[in-house]
């Protein structure tokens, strides 16, 4: 359940009857217990990845931008992988992780909270022959206590899962329970302070689509039609739950900082030449103190203590 945007980025969704105190509660770190039903936002997310399901890979692969970000994610988990390492991957979406991870020679263990991508990924799985390394399971973040009892040497999230857990700080200790020591993990997560938006919004002077990114909280974000309930994230902000859970930050870098986020594409495949150019420019300085804090994602390792 990873999420990247269509040719106009998230927007703010309109919000319905019902939601606000639901979205209210969810800001403050309610969650639900795993034998009750999840809180409307869940269920919002849940709906609006099922429907994209079907055509979600693809769309991926056909975004320059997206594949780009993607091979840098995969590139920071892989350095911390000893062979045969085993690997949560927690919101796995269609699968294609899972199964590169797989093909290198590690076990993985992927979620996704939409049964619809689960399913994407088992077909992708079976059709792979790598059922005998990658085990998928229907069950979102929150739920991580359901897996059998096992540890992980890395938990892997990429395109901003995490962005969507109800409560950041039992997302963390979830996870930590289920990283050995010395465990490490990899998420790509989507950022509060994006240059490219900035730039493109207040020249418009759209004020409303500029400060969505600003919302402390959770904000509904439309996603062909649906809402997928998305909190954005400074890296400071993000570690913080982490750091509470037992985790150390290890390294950061910016995605997306002088390279235009994925919903971008359009521009960026008329103009290939220049976003080359910029991305040789962002991969020298994207770990910069100062700049690594900005950009459309942000790339981020924490090792469990």
């Amino acid at each position: 359940m990873s999420i990247h945007y269509g040719s106009r980025g998230p927007t703010p969704a309109r919000k319905r009857s019902g939601r606000a105190d639901a979205a209210s509660a969810l800001a403050a770190g309610a969650t639900a217990p795993p034998d009750r039903p999840a809180p409307p936002a869940l269920i919002d997310t849940q709906l609006a990845f099922d429907a994209v399901a079907p055509t979600y890979d693809r769309s991926n692969v056909e975004n320059s931008l997206l594949q780009e970000m993607r091979a840098r994610t995969i590139a920071a988990a892989s350095a911390h992988l000893a062979a045969g390492s085993r690997i949560l991957d927690l919101g796995c979406g269609p699968g294609r992780d899972a199964e590169h991870f797989a093909r290198a020679g590690h076990r993985v263990t992927a979620i996704d909270w939409s049964p619809s991508m689960a399913d994407e990924t088992r077909r992708r799985v079976h059709d792979a022959g790598l059922e005998d390394r990658v085990d998928v399971h229907h069950l979102g973040i929150h739920e991580i206590a359901r897996l059998a009892p096992r540890v992980f040497d890395v938990a892997y999230s990429a395109f901003g899962p995490l962005n969507c857990v109800v409560s950041p700080d039992a997302a963390a200790r979830l996870i930590a329970d289920r990283l050995r020591p010395g465990g490490v993990l990899i998420a790509s997560v989507i950022g509060r302070v994006c240059p490219w938006e900035i730039a493109i919004y207040g020249w418009r002077r759209d004020w409303r689509r500029l400060r969505i990114r600003f919302a402390t909280g959770l904000v509904a974000v439309p996603l062909n039609g649906r809402s997928v309930w998305t909190r954005y994230y400074t890296p400071r902000s993000f570690v913080r739950p982490f750091a509470r859970a037992g985790f150390k930050r290890m390294s950061l870098r910016a995605l997306g900082l002088f390279v235009p986020p994925p919903y971008l594409v359009s521009f960026a495949d008329r103009h290939p030449g220049l976003v080359a150019r910029l991305r040789g420019f962002e991969d020298r300085v994207a770990a910069w103190p100062g700049v690594r804090a900005c950009g459309d994602h942000f790339l981020i390792a924490l090792r469990r203590t």
